[in-house]
């Protein structure tokens, strides 16, 4: 079999047609007779509708159709939990009842023949709200305990609190993460096109099978009567592994106008609309001994959600099996309030919890006076103690040696304030890198052509990844073709369904899928040929053959634990007049499995790294406790990294590593490790800079001050 695409650090096959204009994304779709629609949001964060007058706005020039609670069809809103919705709690019924359930919330729909006359039309509408007492901030509320299994939710090894008690070192402090939102470079978009009871949804999503699933659920339809094309995403970040509410407006605005229907939403609109990561609570309590042997570690957490659905995520779950310890206990519990619903973003929970978790495990070594590496080396575990399975692989030790010896760690000085560069304090910091390997039911479809090419298609996502590239090269390894003969497509639920392109398992699920279908294919081809020779085979043949593969995971997530591993390191220089800080250098090595494409994972390290900079000192929606409106909804107030602020040195090492037990390709998914601990190791560097420690995130000049 030939294996030279695998491994290769292959260009984009996609990459002209994003750099030339070829890409068409959702909002771009040239469907004859579109609308537009625009649509109309609550001021308020809870209560009732008492009027809503949209006269003038019909009457306004353009309008095709006014929808509110008093006049929108009634939805089937059949219950429906997929995978990546809340699985407790019901989702938001847009235009059905008179309820206010967040600031932002949709009250109204303008369609018009142009986005202006929508836009225009949709100021005119008045609306007149009953206000009620809302809870929007997270610290005037209640934590409760998320709804269903207790024992997911809270956990305990051993007897934490009495090993924290009598422990000879302890750290115990509270690490605090605003809200923080996604702001991919393309807005949320989707055009809705019945015919008769058919719908076609050009939509920007990471999961096109979900779309159809819950847009069918709500509109009482098969999901079969659905299709759904996004072929390209503008980024995503989590924010498109839902059906959001203005899908649903499209569809509705669809069937009313008699007509196509797009909606686009403003950037302002995004931090009402589409999710986010939620602002998050948690105290680390660290018990160890002098020799810096971890004897209890207690990580308490808590979130906010909304008042309609119990949003959940993987807050504790590193903080379970990461480090050594026989004493732990991890809770993890909610704040719900007046807001909407919070949703996945890059490496949710994950990224929260070893912020916490790292920092804290920083916080250990500075009380031992003791190496960070070595107090992590001190505590590396034999086996996952939380699920008493053995890790199917775990590089966390070199991934610490090779990040360590190309970063210089050796050089750095212990004590805080120690190390400069003429005005400036410089401070070095690092964390260990975690992220489970996702593995879901998948299909693909790969049919041979007689001219010897091959078509190979899986209704998969690709928001930036590189998923287009990756795929084909692992069928063309599979066909044992040139890349240059194979054609993938994706994005349609025309396709063989996939499950969604979240949890860094696109590779895992998708790419098992094609290299069995690929491989199922070529061996039909050779043996009804009766030829060695595929090409030879295809020519004698004559016609196409074609073949769809289920792929699915196998009993190994119950014999193994099984999880990405990684050590960063960063190196900070602070003003300590003006209090900016600005991360000069990135080293990140991690134990991933196999690397199908090198150049383009990479890119996944260098974007993730460049996520943990902006969540360790820039991103922040500032919630106005009074009203839930964000006040910084937009890019001029809204931090996020610039070219400017990418430190000159990214270094991302892939350690060598092998493992048979994941899935048939032996990938453990980089889209999410790559984030995870960069914010840590961004911190524990300002404190080795500065000798202040900041736990509430992000680490902006005030707070240096």
């Amino acid at each position: 079999m030939i294996t030279a695409a695998i491994g290769q650090p292959v260009s984009r096959v996609d990459g002209r047609k994003k750099v030339t204009g070829g890409a068409t994304y959702a909002a771009e779709f040239d469907v004859p007779n579109v609308a537009h629609g625009s649509i109309v949001r609550s001021t308020v964060a809870s209560g009732r509708i008492t009027v809503i007058d949209s006269s003038a706005a019909e009457k306004a020039p353009g309008v095709i159709a006014v929808l509110t609670y008093r006049n929108a069809p009634k939805l089937a809103y059949a219950e429906h939990h997929g995978t990546t919705d809340p699985a407790v709690g019901e989702r938001l019924h847009v235009l059905q009842d008179d309820r206010v359930n967040h600031q932002g919330h949709p009250i109204a729909l303008v369609i018009a023949e142009t986005l202006e006359q929508a836009i225009h039309a949709a100021t005119l509408i008045r609306a007149t709200y009953a206000s009620e007492a809302g809870a929007i901030d997270i610290g005037g509320v209640e934590p409760v305990p998320p709804t269903g299994e207790a024992s997911k939710w809270e956990t305990r090894r051993g007897d934490p609190e009495k090993a924290l008690t009598s422990a000879e070192v302890k750290v115990d402090n509270s690490y605090v993460i605003p809200r923080e939102n996604h702001n991919p470079i393309e807005m949320h978009a989707t055009i809705a096109a019945w015919d008769g009871d058919r719908l076609t949804l050009w939509d920007k999503t990471q999961w096109v099978d979900g779309v159809a699933d819950e847009i069918a659920a709500v509109f009482g339809i098969p999901a079969e009567n659905i299709r759904v094309a996004s072929p390209f995403v503008g980024g995503a970040f989590g924010s498109g592994l839902r059906a959001w509410s203005h899908v649903t407006l499209a569809a509705l605005g669809a069937r009313v106008a008699k007509r196509p229907v797009k909606i686009m939403l403003s950037r302002r609109e995004m931090y009402y609309g589409t999710g986010y990561r939620p602002h998050t609570v948690q105290r680390v309590a660290l018990g160890a001994s002098r020799d810096g042997h971890l004897a209890a570690i207690v990580h308490d957490a808590y979130h906010e959600t909304s008042g309609y659905e119990d949003y959940t995520e993987a807050l504790l779950d590193a903080t379970r099996f990461l480090h050594s310890c026989p004493n732990v206990y991890t809770r993890d519990r909610l704040a719900r309030l007046n807001v909407h619903t919070p949703t996945w973003m890059r490496a949710p929970g994950e990224v929260s919890g070893v912020f916490a978790l790292e920092t804290a495990m920083d916080e250990l070594g500075v009380a031992l006076k003791m190496d960070p590496i070595e107090l992590r080396l001190r505590n590396e575990p034999e086996q996952d103690e939380y699920k008493n399975l053995p890790f199917s692989s775990r590089s966390t030790k070199e991934c610490y040696r090779i990040g360590a010896e190309r970063f210089g760690w050796s050089q750095r000085s212990s004590e805080p304030r120690s190390m400069r560069d003429g005005g400036l304090l410089v401070g070095w910091g690092m964390a260990t890198a975690t992220y489970p390997m996702n593995f879901a039911p998948a299909s693909a479809m790969a049919r041979l052509l007689p001219d010897g090419t091959a078509e190979v298609a899986a209704a998969a996502s690709d928001i930036g990844p590189g998923t287009w590239t990756s795929m084909t090269q692992v069928a063309a390894d599979a066909l044992g073709l040139p890349i240059d003969q194979v054609k993938f497509t994706l994005g349609d639920t025309s396709l063989p369904k996939t499950p969604p392109q979240g949890g860094s398992m696109t590779m895992a699920s998708v790419g098992s899928a094609v290299q069995a279908a690929c491989r199922k294919v070529r061996e039909d081809a050779l043996a009804r040929g009766g030829a060695n020779d595929l090409a030879e085979a295809m020519r004698h043949i004559g016609e196409p053959i074609e073949v769809t593969v289920d792929s699915k995971p196998g009993d190994a997530s119950q014999r193994f634990s099984m999880h990405a591993f990684g050590g960063v390191f960063a190196e900070v220089a602070i003003d300590p007049d003006l209090g900016q800080t600005r991360v000069r250098r990135i080293v990140g090595a991690y134990g991933a499995g196999r690397i199908i494409n090198p150049k383009t994972s990479r890119s996944q390290c260098i974007g993730g790294m460049i996520g943990g900079i902006g969540m360790a000192l820039m991103e922040h929606s500032v919630v106005d406790p009074r009203s839930g409106r964000v006040t910084n909804a937009n890019f001029a107030e809204y931090a996020i990294p610039v070219h400017a602020d990418a430190p000159a040195v990214m270094d991302v090492t892939f350690v060598d590593e092998h493992d048979p037990h994941v899935n048939p390709l032996g990938v453990k998914g980089l889209g999410e490790i790559s984030i995870v601990g960069i914010a840590a190791a961004i911190s524990n560097a300002v404190f080795h800079a500065t000798g202040k420690r900041i736990r509430e995130l992000p680490i902006t000049p005030d707070k240096l001050l």
